[in-house]
């Protein structure tokens, strides 16, 4: 009887289709959508759930996107016309979100074959989607504004799982949040070395911080349980505030996976961190530790877009310790595959001790539009006040009490030169620092950001253990001058960058020191 039924249904709808009206009938005298277009709306609404065979269902759905396309630039036109639509309009453009939703579910659903003439479909009607959020003046609408978003994600998702490979995330995709340029970084999570504190004290120097402005956190999926600390932070917060702090986390890949890399898998990779910090991950950072196993190059474009595709789930993507070469590598084979790089930024160590990047990482970055995320600026707490005129620490006796950060960092001051040396930079940045009437960190710091190509500095923080709020906050009170500048250059770098060129011969490019130290080019 069922079949009967449905039988009888299906067949009704296709011998009596309603017609898709003419542009100019699509509203009413209302403000909101004609009675032709609700009716043509509604009919595909029944179509769509009357168990259509996969031929029928696919041919209707062609059609039914064609006219949402069309629908959705005529309702851009009323937009551009009229900033303030009738309150009868907007409640019917989320009736047709929610059309087009259903629409694409049900051709995902028929799992169809790669029609050049669907994916054209589905590319107009994305683009369609994209220029009535960007509006006549090119600048997107606030998210609160925009009635489409849910047609958008699920047509991406579609034409990315029918068409892999299609997807062009946009490099100039707006956000609604803009990255500060010192992260608080949560390494120290990873081990009671550094001290430790309960919970409380923890989350009231995070509010500290975020009250300072310092609202990005970079953590990692292995230091400890940074990513639940801040996640449980984060969503203790205000919904106006909590949409402001933001968190860069990491996947690191230490050993070849021993799955296809495959889109559910990267998804799965990705909601793992999600999950953790209970909320929207604004960058990834991706590591992969051995480079003869290409692998990394699909991995980057799935992550890539899945911004595009699941932009509450992860808005943007970095790399993290890819040495130049390599970051051109992947940079060139996004393009290939996706129409852009895609990528915003390469975390990797830089100060003042470590120029390594102003050797190659520099100029690839300016070249691919990326950012450096740089750790390390401070040495563990070497660059500071506190070691000026102090002899070599015995880096292995405990009454050094060093942290791990400052057992990892003298091994960086040991390759750039001697303690001597590091005592005559010391002096430097300390009377440059009294010049500024600022500290001596802020001046290292300051030498970083103002670097091409540096995006942000990370600076460690001991949550609970320790403060250096009001101290950070002085690093954005002054500039350092050319003569500034030229002072710190002949010691860090002397004449030549000699310094940075040896010290690249040594370890090698970003990163190796994590890889084996130097390493000869790839022969492919």
């Amino acid at each position: 009887m069922q079949n009967v039924f449905v039988n009888h249904v299906q067949a009704r709808l296709e011998e009596n289709p309603v017609p898709f009206p003419n542009t100019h009938a699509l509203l009413g005298d209302d403000g909101g959508l004609s009675r032709p277009c609700l009716d043509f709306l509604a009919w595909n609404r029944c179509l769509f759930s009357s168990k259509l065979a996969k031929p029928a269902l696919e041919k209707y759905v062609k059609i039914h996107v064609e006219s949402l396309t069309r629908i959705i630039q005529a309702m851009a036109l009323v937009k551009n016309e009229n900033s303030q639509p009738a309150e009868v309009l907007e409640s019917s453009l989320h009736v047709i979100d929610g059309d087009i939703v259903q629409a694409i579910q049900s051709l995902k659903e028929t799992k169809p074959d790669q029609d050049s003439e669907l994916g054209d479909q589905l590319r107009n009607l994305i683009t369609s989607l994209e220029n009535y959020k960007r509006g006549p003046d090119g600048w997107d609408s606030d998210d609160a504004e925009y009635p489409f978003s849910r047609s958008e994600r699920q047509t991406k998702d579609a034409l990315a799982a029918i068409f892999p490979g299609s997807i062009t995330p946009s490099a100039a995709r707006s956000r609604p949040y803009q990255f500060p340029r010192i992260f608080n970084g949560l390494w120290q999570l990873s081990s009671p070395a550094w001290g430790c504190s309960g919970a409380k004290r923890q989350e009231e120097e995070l509010i500290r911080l975020v009250q300072a402005g310092f609202t990005a956190t970079d953590m990692a999926d292995h230091y400890g349980d940074a990513e639940l600390v801040y996640g449980t932070f984060r969503n203790r917060l205000s919904p106006s505030i909590r949409s402001q702090v933001l968190a860069a986390t990491k996947w690191c890949v230490f050993s070849l996976p021993t799955e296809p890399i495959t889109t559910e898998f990267v998804l799965e990779k990705v909601k793992e961190r999600y999950r953790r910090l209970g909320g929207r991950i604004e960058l990834l950072q991706f590591h992969w530790h051995d480079y003869s196993s290409k692998e990394y190059l699909n991995v980057l474009v799935e992550l890539v877009r899945l911004t595009a595709i699941y932009p509450n789930l992860v808005s943007t993507i970095g790399l993290c310790n890819f040495d130049s070469e390599h970051t051109v590598e992947v940079c060139e084979y996004l393009i290939a595959k996706t129409g852009s790089v895609g990528l915003v930024s390469n975390q990797i160590q830089f100060s003042v001790l470590d120029s390594r990047p102003l050797h190659l990482m520099v100029n690839v970055c300016a070249k691919y539009g990326l950012k450096l995320l740089t750790y390390g600026s401070l040495c563990g707490g070497f660059l500071s006040s506190h070691w000026l005129n102090q002899p070599d620490p015995d880096i292995y006796a405990d009454s050094a009490d060093l942290t791990p950060s400052q057992r990892k960092y003298h091994d960086m001051i040991i390759n750039w030169g001697t303690w001597q040396d590091f005592q005559d930079l010391l002096g430097v940045l300390s009377t440059i620092a009294q010049e500024h009437g600022v500290s001596l960190a802020n001046v290292a710091v300051r030498w970083v950001l103002q670097q091409p190509s540096v995006g942000a500095v990370i600076v460690g923080t001991r949550l609970g253990v320790s403060s250096h709020v009001e101290d950070n906050l002085a690093t954005f009170h002054f500039c350092l001058s050319d003569w500034d500048m030229d002072r710190i250059n002949a010691v860090a770098l002397c004449t030549h960058r000699a310094r940075t060129k040896r010290l690249f011969g040594s370890l090698g490019d970003c990163g190796a020191e994590y890889r084996g130290g130097p390493r000869q080019p790839d022969s492919e």
